[in-house]
């Protein structure tokens, strides 16, 4: 099978590779890159070169599918191993038959011009995310690296900013890092003017705006709803007691709003879910509200369950908070692998009796919540009750 070897290149070109990285393209027979990064290489190499189509993705896709040569040579931006081409293809193909030569990441790069501390900075991609991911890490404080898709990312991350009160933040534009036409550009967020950066930069914000938790249990007012919505102290109880993970996918069933995937979402930076729902309007209503929250491109919104159910990947959590019936409980319980977790809220008479019986059945916890809130009465005050929720926590 075809071995790929991947060579980082930065904006300083073919000066800016190792010996043993030149060494690796003067002996290759084809390389493939950018328009851009092939035109780096110099005269004398022997290779035939191919400049990726669009889209970049189907070409690669077809490259790697083909045995037809020994050893295949890619040129990528920076450390091909950071949001890059060399993380896709190993991806796609296993570490085997991938040798990576890396070069010092824009990343890296930023924070050397910036003296900013890696250890304490968060990375964003706009590569292929929207400007929206970008929420979840919005705090008073925070420093965030944005990796731009083009010259127009800039842009959209100041009109971000100001949209989530985040105007005063400082933006830094850094263009071309380490080649000889390497661009700062500072300003703030709320007068900020640059309608097109280079088109290779990354973004430097550091945020000033209100102090953000990435607990759960947001305020009932940053979700569009019609009703249908987990109310705030159940909700931060149940994406608790759904204790979300790394890599692991949730259902959530009967999604209403969305707000609990959403804020099951907002706990890792790689889960996914796939939230079901029946009405049309929500379903779309659960996609404004992911994009919103900055976690659209890892929710999935599908159809009815039980039906959709048995059309998408197996779960690794499942939460069940609408259309409780016998048939579903069973169909999300026999989707679940050994270890795999189970959350149900009931309201009604009936769906409580559902979980009671299933807890004696199956086992788990069971718990019953209460909640009253203080409301005016007249001219006073008093206590005014939620409906409680019945809630089964199992383990299969």
């Amino acid at each position: 099978m075809t071995h790929f070897v991947v060579v980082g290149i930065g904006a300083d070109g073919w000066d800016g590779l190792s010996g043993h990285a030149q060494a690796e393209l003067r002996s290759a027979e084809h390389v493939y890159g950018s328009a851009r990064q092939l035109a780096m290489l110099p005269d004398g190499i022997g290779a035939e070169t191919t400049a990726w189509s669009s889209p970049m993705s189907a070409h690669l896709d077809r490259v790697l599918a083909d045995d037809s040569t020994e050893t295949v040579h890619l040129l990528a931006s920076g450390d091909p191993m950071f949001h890059g081409l060399a993380a896709s293809v190993v991806r796609a193909i296993g570490a085997d038959r991938v040798t990576v030569f890396g070069a010092s990441s824009s990343v890296s790069l930023a924070a050397a011009r910036l003296g900013w501390d890696l250890a304490r900075t968060e990375v964003r991609s706009l590569v292929t995310g929207e400007v929206e991911s970008l929420v979840p890490a919005l705090t008073d404080g925070a420093r965030i690296l944005v990796l731009s898709r083009d010259g127009d990312s800039p842009r959209r991350v100041a009109d971000l900013l100001r949209r989530k009160d985040f105007g005063w933040s400082t933006l830094t534009v850094l263009g071309d890092l380490g080649g000889v036409d390497e661009s700062v550009t500072t300003g703030l967020a709320r007068s900020w003017d640059l309608d097109e950066a280079p088109a290779l930069n990354i973004v430097a914000v550091e945020c000033v705006g209100p102090a953000r938790t990435r607990a759960p249990g947001r305020p009932d007012a940053d979700y569009a709803h019609d009703g249908q919505l987990t109310k705030q102290p159940f909700r931060a109880l149940t994406v608790c007691a759904l204790a979300p993970a790394e890599g692991q996918l949730l259902w959530d069933v009967g999604a209403g709003s969305g707000s609990i995937a959403i804020e099951w979402l907002r706990q890792t930076r790689t889960g996914r879910a796939i939230a079901f729902e029946a009405d049309p309007v929500r379903a779309e209503r659960i996609a404004a509200n992911a994009r919103e929250h900055g976690v659209a491109e890892r929710l999935t919104v599908a159809g009815a369950a039980p039906e959709a159910l048995r059309a998408v990947p197996d779960p690794d959590t499942v939460f069940i908070g609408g259309g409780l019936d016998a048939e579903l409980l069973d169909t999300c319980w026999d989707a679940l692998d050994g270890g795999g977790l189970l959350v149900a809220n009931a309201v009604t008479l009936e769906s409580e009796r559902l979980l009671v019986a299933a807890r004696e059945e199956r086992g788990g916890d069971l718990i019953r919540v209460s909640v009253e809130r203080a409301g005016a009465l007249g001219s006073m005050t008093a206590w005014r009750p939620a409906l409680p929720v019945v809630q089964w926590t199992v383990t299969r």
